[in-house]
């Protein structure tokens, strides 16, 4: 496939796949240092097939269970979309009950990781494809990106949306995403909460790295009980919810080496050595 010059493609970091890794038909997954990618790699739409969700499932598990990785990152080829979404030949009668499962699987698996989870937009992310984005703890688009959930012009509804914006963006808007089916732009989209940071499209590569790098140069296990205490608010009252982060502060995160060196390190005015641990 030609790119254009200037155009982005994807991956941009420079990854080293190790001989033992597994290969993919459907998605790139490598990992390098602290780093684990998943690219959708079936330009120009990059549509969730089941085959291709069976492979995404896969390397999340592999990025769950690698001691190394801090974070997980979504990328697509391509100059046109992120993801369209859920190939449409996979809602059929047939195949319907098999593609709910594999796809609604990701996110099981997803909401399961300790680690960072990134998606990065340069381009439409439609419906399912909007779902995955969303899902992630951190969205990074570019200014040119298109978002939006159409499943209602076809008759459909998307269950994840459906079951998640909510808390992600309130119901009013939720509601008016799901039930018109209206694509918004990538600031709009940031101004409701779908989106963490708008880059400009032209050096969206330079910008990503010198975004993600705030979280990379971070201790891993911090993060970690961080996002745990994050996430336990998500279905919790407030008073619940501080409880659960009160024990996680205490029985967790304060046994941790690198609560203590962070601590240290502000006391004696140098920086942290993160272990990590």
């Amino acid at each position: 496939m030609r790119v254009k010059k200037g155009a982005y493609k994807a991956p941009f970091f420079i990854f080293q796949v190790k001989k033992e890794e597994k290969m993919y038909k459907f998605i790139i997954y490598e990992k390098k240092d602290k780093i684990a990618k998943i690219t959708l790699n079936q330009p120009p739409s990059n549509w969730l097939t089941i085959e291709m969700m069976k492979e995404i499932n896969e390397a999340i598990l592999d990025s769950k269970n690698d001691s190394n990785i801090q974070m997980l990152v979504f990328d697509h080829v391509g100059e046109k979309a992120f993801c369209d979404g859920v190939s449409v030949s996979d809602h059929t009668e047939d195949k319907v009950n098999e593609m709910l499962d594999v796809f609604h699987r990701m996110f099981k698996n997803l909401s399961e990781l300790d680690i960072t989870t990134v998606a990065l937009v340069n381009g439409r992310a439609l419906g399912g494809g909007c779902e995955l984005m969303a899902f992630c703890d951190v969205v990074v688009a570019s200014e040119r990106s298109r978002i939006g959930q159409p499943e209602i012009a076809v008759g459909v509804f998307p269950p994840v949306a459906a079951a998640y914006f909510t808390k992600l963006i309130g119901p009013k808007k939720t509601y008016e995403l799901l039930l018109t089916g209206k694509i918004i732009s990538a600031k709009e989209a940031e101004a409701i909460g779908l989106v963490t940071c708008v880059l400009p499209a032209e050096n969206f590569k330079e910008e990503v790295e010198k975004y993600l790098n705030e979280y990379l140069n971070k201790s891993k296990v911090v993060a970690m009980w961080t996002k745990r205490a994050i996430k336990a608010s998500l279905n919790l009252d407030f008073l619940e919810a501080l409880k659960v982060a009160e024990l996680y502060y205490i029985y967790g995160l304060m046994s941790t080496c690198d609560a203590k060196e962070g601590i240290s390190a502000f006391l004696e005015k140098r920086k942290p050595q993160w272990k990590n641990a």
